[in-house]
């Protein structure tokens, strides 16, 4: 079994209140849109990190992590990018993607509107952990945490952060 902190759009941002969770997790899963490297730098020395860059990450980030990626955590099927949409919304791209090939769990972030919900039609789980960073139009900063064991996703639960104005120190 593995726990896992799901988080997107830190926007350059980690904070104590951040790093209370992440310590306390087997993986940690970063939906793009990371801000700077020292975030993925930092993150990637408290346990396996995985993230793709998003629309702000500049020419670092995207040599350090693709757009998107597909992978097995525990018997999950998991493909994460950060533009692609939600169910009956998905982008052009990923509608494409999707019809070809099915993950158990897509996860995306971009919208900074924290989203969970299952696609009825394809049979996946879609997880967006919205914001956790402090830049963007949402008032609450959050992630997600979960576990995957034996091909199933248990224990979901969404992390608070505080409000964005609210934040801790900015530790990078």
């Amino acid at each position: 079994m593995k726990r896992i902190v799901l988080l997107s759009d830190t926007h350059g941002y980690v904070d104590d209140a951040m790093l209370k969770y992440l310590k306390d997790c087997d993986e940690i899963w970063h939906a793009g849109d990371i801000g700077v490297p020292e975030v993925s730098e930092q993150l990637e020395q408290i346990t396996t990190y995985r993230a793709v860059w998003g629309n702000i990450d500049g020419h670092v980030l995207r040599t350090m992590h693709p757009e998107y990626m597909r992978f097995a955590c525990e018997g999950v099927d998991v493909f994460m990018t950060h533009i692609g949409g939600y169910p009956g919304k998905y982008t052009k791209r990923m509608r494409e993607y999707l019809q070809k090939t099915v993950p158990q769990l897509y996860i995306c972030g971009h919208s900074h509107i924290l989203k969970v919900m299952r696609d009825k039609k394809l049979g996946l789980m879609h997880f967006n952990p919205g914001a956790a960073g402090l830049h963007g139009f949402h008032k609450m900063r959050t992630m997600l945490r979960f576990t995957c064991h034996e091909g199933k996703i248990d224990n979901l639960e969404v992390i608070e952060l505080g409000l964005k104005g609210k934040g801790g120190k900015n530790l990078i």
